[in-house]
C-alpha cells in the first residue's frame, strides 16, 4: 500500500464527529480516509478513493461498521459504466430501529444505471469529496458566478445507499465556491489547494498546533 504525503483532519460541526485523509493528488488524487459520527447512531466508516488525472472518479471503496453490523460498497467506473458491488454482515436495520431511528436503505443501487451521468462520487459528511468537482471543473480559474450542474454518485453514511445527486458549483472567487442540491446551499471556503477550510453546517478544517 502507497505511503500518502499529505492529511487534512476536519472536525464536524453538525454532530459530534471528525474525518482525516491521507492522499497524494500529484496525478489527480489517491486517498484512504476515516470518518467517525455519533449520528443517527455511532459508527465508523472507512474509504479508498482513486480518481483519474483530470479528478473524476475511477473507484471508491467505502466500509461502515457500527456495533453488530457492517456494510462495504465499492464504485469502479470504466467506459462511461459504473459497477457496484455490496457485502453486508449483521443488521444495521435493527439497531437503527432500537434506537428510535427509521431503517436504513439498502446498501449500493439495484440499477448502476441511474449513476451513468456521474463523473463525481460524493460521500455524505465528507468535505474531501467536494474537492473532486472543484478540481475537476477548474472552479478556480472559472469567472466568478458561473453555476456548474453536474450529477453526483452520492453514498449515504451509515448505510451506503447509492443515489444519483443532482448538484451546483458556482465559483465565487479565490477561495470560496457555492454548492447547491435541492433545497440546501452552503458557501464553502478553500485553501490555494481546492481543500475544504469551513463548510458551513458540516465541518470545519483542523490545522495542527
Amino acid at each position: 500500500m502507497p505511503t500518502m504525503p499529505k492529511s487534512i483532519f476536519w472536525s464536524r460541526t453538525d454532530t459530534a464527529g471528525s474525518e482525516h485523509v491521507l492522499f497524494d493528488d500529484g496525478h489527480g488524487l489517491a486517498a484512504r480516509g476515516t470518518l467517525l459520527a455519533v449520528d443517527p447512531i455511532p459508527w465508523t466508516a472507512r474509504y479508498q478513493l482513486t480518481t483519474a488525472p483530470d479528478w473524476s472518479t475511477s473507484r471508491v471503496e467505502v466500509e461502515a461498521e457500527g456495533p453488530g453490523w457492517l456494510r462495504r460498497v465499492t464504485l469502479e467506473r470504466a467506459a462511461g459504466r459504473w459497477r457496484v458491488t455490496t457485502a453486508e454482515q449483521g443488521n444495521l436495520d435493527a439497531a437503527l430501529v432500537a434506537a428510535g431511528h427509521p431503517r436504513s436503505g439498502l446498501p449500493g443501487t439495484d440499477d448502476p444505471d441511474r449513476l451513468a451521468d456521474a463523473l463525481d462520487v460524493d460521500l455524505s459528511g465528507s468535505p474531501l469529496f467536494n474537492t473532486l468537482p472543484v478540481h475537476r471543473l477548474g472552479l478556480a480559474a472559472q469567472p466568478a458566478d458561473l453555476p456548474h450542474r453536474i450529477t453526483a454518485a452520492w453514498v449515504l453514511l451509515p448505510g451506503l445507499e447509492v443515489v444519483p445527486a443532482e448538484q451546483i458549483y458556482t465559483g465565487l472567487g479565490p477561495g470560496r465556491v457555492r454548492f447547491a442540491s435541492g433545497t440546501f446551499t452552503a458557501d464553502i471556503d478553500l485553501d490555494a489547494d481546492g481543500y475544504v477550510v469551513r463548510y458551513p453546517g458540516l465541518a470545519e478544517r483542523i490545522d495542527p498546533r
